[in-house]
């Protein structure tokens, strides 16, 4: 899921660790689980509402500028709580700002474009590409049920990716590239909140979304694309899908894995390839073949034992 990264540091509380708060009552465990099945359940269905704004004209690239512009300018007073994280791990926060810009721009463009289930299964290679930037940059040795996590997810990805005509694994569409990207950045975005675990949520959240309005707004302007012409409403209708869908998903999730171990949230959150799966069935013709299923079937078996791990 495209977020900052998942992890269990409170908002404005650095260097608390998720193991302080494990379910310190049943009540609270019930809460963090319908917290994650809720906010898992937004982000497997946000394609269809962003889907429906861009066929009333607001595109791609000025659809997710104006979404998370709305997101960064409500949260910004609480983000302005957190300005003294901002002014010493800045060396963290400014490549997770990238990182986060580039996760959420290509997620976006993805599910615009291509086929939903297709882009969540291959954006849920990102615990391949984590195993992977954690040895390269973190020098982390991986196990040997780690290693065989990497080749099962590897398999499912030449499946779902395999191409007949040119005999080999490789991306048939842009849509397949930039789910691929997506789960890339979103895989170093994890790998630097390990470096950086005593930041905030808030502040993490916060330079996400404005490396996101900044990495649109630059390719707007590099690309020279205008700026389309749409009504108040669809405007309106933008920003509340940027207030009530990203914020609140956000809210829901971090409120979740906050309160429960990381490898229970990280389990739930595959939820949201169920909620992909079923309004993909429900509100588009679009289908998967037989192969294709089998390798996403691989990739999720893969993920969900990489979150065990």
């Amino acid at each position: 899921m495209p977020l900052a990264s998942i992890d269990a540091t409170p908002p404005c509380r650095p260097g608390i660790q998720n193991d302080q708060f494990l379910m310190q009552d049943t009540s609270l465990s019930r809460f963090s689980v319908i917290a994650l099945l809720l906010g898992a359940t937004m982000w497997g269905v946000i394609w269809y509402p962003l889907r429906l704004l861009e066929a009333e004209g607001l595109y791609g690239i000025w659809l997710t500028f104006a979404v998370y512009l709305a997101a960064v300018t409500v949260s910004l007073p609480l983000a302005l709580r957190c300005r003294r994280e901002f002014r010493e791990h800045w060396r963290i926060l400014v490549p997770l700002a990238v990182t986060g810009g580039c996760t959420n721009v290509a997620f976006i463009l993805a599910v615009l474009d291509g086929n939903v289930m297709r882009v969540l299964l291959l954006f849920y290679l990102s615990p391949l590409w984590t195993v992977i930037l954690g040895w390269l940059l973190l020098g982390e040795r991986a196990s040997m049920m780690s290693l065989a996590t990497l080749m099962l997810a590897m398999s499912g990805a030449v499946a779902m990716l395999w191409n007949p005509i040119i005999g080999a694994p490789w991306p048939q569409t842009h849509a397949d590239w930039l789910a691929i990207v997506a789960g890339l950045a979103f895989a170093a975005s994890n790998v630097l909140v390990r470096k950086g675990q005593q930041i905030s949520i808030t502040a993490k959240s916060a330079v996400t979304w404005f490396g996101v309005v900044v990495l649109a707004g630059g390719l707007i302007v590099s690309l020279g694309l205008p700026m389309p012409g749409v009504s108040v409403a669809v405007a309106v209708g933008a920003g509340a899908l940027g207030v009530f869908g990203i914020l609140v998903m956000t809210v829901l999730v971090q409120y979740g894995v906050s309160y429960m171990p990381v490898h229970r949230s990280a389990v739930i959150l595959l939820f949201e390839l169920v909620a992909g799966a079923v309004s993909q069935q429900l509100l588009t013709d679009e289908i998967l073949s037989q192969r294709e299923w089998i390798g996403g079937a691989i990739i999720v078996i893969a993920a969900y034992l990489s979150a065990r791990l």
